[in-house]
């Protein structure tokens, strides 16, 4: 078998190829390749490059001698001189154009130089990209409303099972984390309202301040965000393994609503379980407070709930009316994401991350929006 081998002739800067250019002989070929320009970097009347390929004596190529054509043209010039190359036959053109082409693709794209209009250009890329994702989630949020009304409307529609299943999972097993997080943040309060509040002799009103605070705002948002990171990344986990596995689709075909199986129990889940929940939340937030103003404030618990009862109601149902908006905004989120996803589980990550980053943004612009509200209507 004649030898793999390559010739370069200076005078017409011509490269001859000899021999089988294929795998076999692709480890001597490489070897021969680096020996050939380590001595092309020494010689300076080497140096020009390459402009003719002469494939006269080639017997044979596949795409790993192909391949290794690219380290003495470059894309341009390889490809003119394979096309322009009468040596080679219909196929061996066509097979060294398709490794030509593989491997400019394969290549980085060079580095733009910055330029001063870069930067809004970027700004507006990411303003549009914004808009885009907006409308997406409108459009879902508008789906999902039809999808539940007519749910609703048809009790034989009701899927009793997958909902009390979401209850549990979403609602149910969150309520040791709630209990606990609450618990020591209402100590937490307890604490720094007493530390302030000792200067002026006032460390009676930590018990205004624990319940005040839980009752209007920590209560529902700790709620909230503990289930931003635990129930929306969960869901959109959920829907995204289902749609790589290709089983939405399957869905879709079958006749079946997505939305109807996937995001309608999950919703509704939600919307029963954050005001309990927020309600447990309260509760342990309070009793927190409590602990701290007993064994470090020298507050009785009958002082402590002779204190309670005097707030007002209102405070209470401000902090639960904000939990169904919250549920709502978690629920839908992680669903929109997870149907986001595309077909490789790297795209699952990302999206288990959007997700959680997007809903606890939206869940505290929410809450500051509604505290904003309600002061200026003095509730």
């Amino acid at each position: 078998m004649a030898k793999a081998t390559f010739t370069y002739h200076a005078n017409d800067h011509r490269l001859e190829l000899h021999g089988h250019w294929t795998v076999d002989e692709y480890p001597q070929l490489l070897r021969a390749l680096v020996q050939f320009f380590r001595a092309r970097s020494a010689d300076s009347a080497t140096q020009q490059p390459i402009q003719q390929l002469d494939t006269s004596e080639l017997v044979n190529i596949d795409s790993s001698g192909a391949s290794l054509l690219h380290y003495f043209f470059d894309q341009e010039q390889l490809a003119a001189a394979i096309r322009n190359n009468s040596a080679l036959s219909p196929q061996q053109q066509a097979l060294m154009l398709t490794v030509t082409e593989s491997l400019a693709n394969d290549a980085p794209p060079p580095a733009k130089p910055y330029r001063f209009g870069d930067g809004l250009a970027k700004l507006g890329e990411q303003v549009m990209r914004q808009v885009k994702h907006s409308k997406t989630l409108f459009a879902f949020i508008g789906l999902t409303m039809i999808t539940l009304f007519s749910v609703l409307l048809r009790p034989w529609r009701w899927r009793i099972t997958s909902l009390v299943y979401h209850m549990q999972h979403s609602g149910v097993h969150a309520v040791p984390i709630i209990a606990l997080l609450t618990f020591l943040v209402g100590a937490v309060v307890a604490f720094l309202g007493a530390t302030v509040l000792k200067d002026f002799g006032a460390t009676i009103y930590t018990v205004d301040l624990v319940a005040y605070g839980f009752m209007r705002e920590l209560g529902v948002l700790l709620t909230a965000i503990l289930l931003a990171g635990r129930t929306a990344s969960a869901y959109t986990a959920q829907i995204g393994s289902m749609k790589v596995n290709q089983e939405i689709d399957a869905m879709r075909v079958q006749g079946l609503n997505p939305i109807e199986l996937l995001v309608i129990p999950r919703l509704l889940a939600l919307l029963i379980m954050i005001p309990i929940l927020t309600f447990v939340a309260m509760i342990f937030g309070i009793l927190g407070g409590a602990t701290v103003a007993l064994f470090s404030l020298d507050i009785s618990t009958t002082q402590f709930l002779y204190i309670l009862q005097e707030i007002p109601a209102k405070h209470f149902w401000v902090g639960m009316s904000k939990a169904p908006v919250f549920a709502a905004v978690i629920a839908i989120i992680g669903c929109l994401e997870g149907f986001k996803v595309g077909n490789s589980a790297t795209s699952v990550g990302i999206h288990t991350t959007s997700s959680v980053v997007q809903t606890i943004f939206i869940v505290i612009l929410f809450d500051a929006l509604a505290a904003l509200f309600f002061m200026e209507m003095g509730w």
